[in-house]
């Protein structure tokens, strides 16, 4: 577990670097700290694959699979212009659906999914709601992300009532997604709807995310 351990050392440093660069308004540091802290992230799940079983390993290739989606979509965020955001944007979207078959190809759907999905639909509307009056052309694209999003969620929460992840992996991939989901709002009420200074804050809840999902990859019990 040591190299786990220097990665997530690692990567609360670089991505303590990428806030305080955002916060400057140091791109050149952006660009060299972000790439290298979602590379980080995916380096988890790289040094998975080697302790796998059939059915892990292939949970594990589909997690690497939307990270590297989420590493095109960091990329294109770097850039300012309104193309590169739609891009971006696009590519998370992938990313999440990815994720959504990951959860959803090992646990199937469970009896507690109407409770959950009704829950995250009404926060979802909340959400949709009150960015709705900033969203400009952008009104279907930004609905589509959220349903995805909110289906993500829906998928991660379930495992948590599935039998094939343990109740280890069902808590990081909850609670990622979670963060995942929460990091998504900050900025959409950033830059959709009321912009405050240390909105970049969101980094913090995006990359604590996406490290528990990458960690779901090596809890699995030994078979």
């Amino acid at each position: 577990m040591t190299v786990y351990v220097v990665i997530i050392g690692l990567l609360t440093i670089f991505v303590t670097l990428l806030i305080r660069a955002e916060l400057l308004q140091s791109q050149k540091q952006v660009y060299l700290f972000k790439p290298i802290s979602t590379l980080l992230v995916i380096s988890i799940v790289v040094l998975s694959f080697f302790k796998m079983n059939e059915s892990n390993l292939l949970y594990s290739i589909w997690i690497f699979v939307a990270l590297l989606f989420c590493l095109g979509g960091d990329i294109a965020l770097m850039f300012k212009s309104k193309s590169a955001f739609q891009i971006g944007l696009a590519l998370f979207l992938i990313a999440h659906i990815v994720y959504s078959i990951a959860f959803l190809m090992f646990i199937g759907f469970v009896s507690q999914d109407w409770m959950v999905a009704v829950v995250l639909l009404i926060v979802a509307g909340i959400v949709y709601y009150y960015l709705y009056p900033g969203l400009g052309q952008m009104k279907i694209s930004v609905l589509l992300y959220v349903l995805v999003i909110t289906f993500m969620l829906n998928r991660a929460v379930a495992t948590l009532f599935g039998d094939f992840f343990n109740a280890t992996q069902a808590m990081l991939i909850a609670g990622g997604a979670a963060l995942f989901f929460i990091s998504d709002l900050l900025l959409a009420v950033n830059k959709f709807r009321r912009p405050f200074r240390c909105h970049r804050i969101s980094l913090a809840f995006y990359y604590s995310g996406q490290l528990a999902i990458a960690l779901s990859t090596i809890f699995f019990s030994a078979t």
